[in-house]
């Protein structure tokens, strides 16, 4: 294993403190725990609070700040955080207007983003949650009960913290949020694994000339293997997909083309190319696109398709203001 790290127990404690140091305008660390806070916090108006498992990155911590989260916490590589310090990110942002959880949908931080919101209920807190399923490949799988969630999450932190940053109350934030999950599907693909530090191996194998469909962003099995296809072919197939699971026809939608950790920026731009063609021959107009790293696996080759589709709420939120270290818009 070859790495840009010192010790492998220390890589989440170390990211977390360069993440406060290079970005101290926007955040700050919550002293003696793993969670990341905005350095303004916001009042009377919803706080958003979300994470999951280190290596997805600039996932979730990147996207603290104005517009977006107020809190993020992070567990350690691909695990969930525990419940305590999931609590004690919500006490650090947590407003009278009501705090709303935003969570993918795995068993961990499913279990253990409601543990902590009990217990924050039980002091005194309001708190209410979302969980997000974009992801269309399996409906099950080792992580989860249901579809997993994914990329499609930055959509749902960006719009629902507009949202929020607009002073709507928590049942109007939760339900913009809701909105979203609603109309954002998800797919992937890679043609290489990640290695976890700890672990220090890869965590799945490939061959040299294979590739695996609608993977999740833990490396867990996606729909199935095959030999690698042209990159039109490719994205024909998760395209294919996505819209089959949503009708998107005549509406206005965001794209993502999703980085899953070494894909470079010239494969995801060929992406970009036959999922716009595609998306134009079906008539789907294209409101807005991001091209880049949203939703990592550490340093897995691959990359993700995400659709959102939009109605005039959602786009005048998308394009709302938001000031983070990893999601701009001014």
């Amino acid at each position: 294993m070859k790495k840009f790290i010192n010790q492998p127990e220390n890589v989440e404690q170390e990211m977390l403190s360069g993440i406060a140091k290079l970005h101290a305008d926007t955040v700050q660390k919550v002293e003696g725990y793993d969670v990341i806070t905005r350095r303004i916090p916001k009042e009377n108006k919803v706080a958003l609070v979300s994470g999951g498992g280190s290596g997805h990155e600039p996932a979730h911590a990147g996207y603290v700040g104005y517009g977006m989260l107020d809190a993020a916490v992070a567990g350690p590589v691909f695990t969930s955080p525990t419940p305590d310090q999931v609590l004690e990110g919500i006490k650090a942002v947590a407003t009278d207007a009501g705090t709303l959880l935003i969570i993918k949908n795995y068993t961990g931080d499913v279990m253990n983003f409601e543990m902590a919101a009990e217990m924050a209920e039980m002091e005194g807190y309001q708190v209410d949650k979302v969980v997000v399923n974009d992801d269309v490949a399996v409906q099950d799988s080792l992580y989860t009960t249901g579809r997993r969630g994914v990329a499609g999450t930055v959509f749902v932190h960006k719009i629902t913290g507009a949202a929020a940053e607009a002073g709507k109350n928590l049942e109007e934030v939760k339900a913009v949020a809701e909105k979203v999950i609603a109309n954002v599907r998800t797919m992937g693909v890679a043609i290489s694994p990640c290695t976890v530090p700890a672990a220090g191996k890869p965590g799945f194998e490939i061959g040299a000339d294979e590739m695996e469909v609608g993977i999740g962003i833990h490396g867990e099995p996606g729909t199935h293997k095959e030999k690698l296809q042209s990159a039109d072919e490719i994205v024909t197939h998760l395209m294919d997909c996505i819209l089959n699971d949503l009708d998107f026809s005549d509406s206005e939608v965001a794209l993502m083309i999703n980085d899953a950790g070494a894909t470079p920026f010239m494969e995801l731009y060929i992406a970009g190319n036959k999922a716009a063609e595609l998306l134009a021959e079906k008539g789907i107009r294209l409101y807005k696109s991001f091209v880049g790293h949203y939703m990592t696996s550490i340093e897995m080759a691959g990359f993700s398709i995400s659709l959102l589709k939009l109605d005039n709420e959602l786009k005048q939120l998308l394009d709302a203001k938001a000031d983070t270290p990893a999601f701009k818009v001014m």
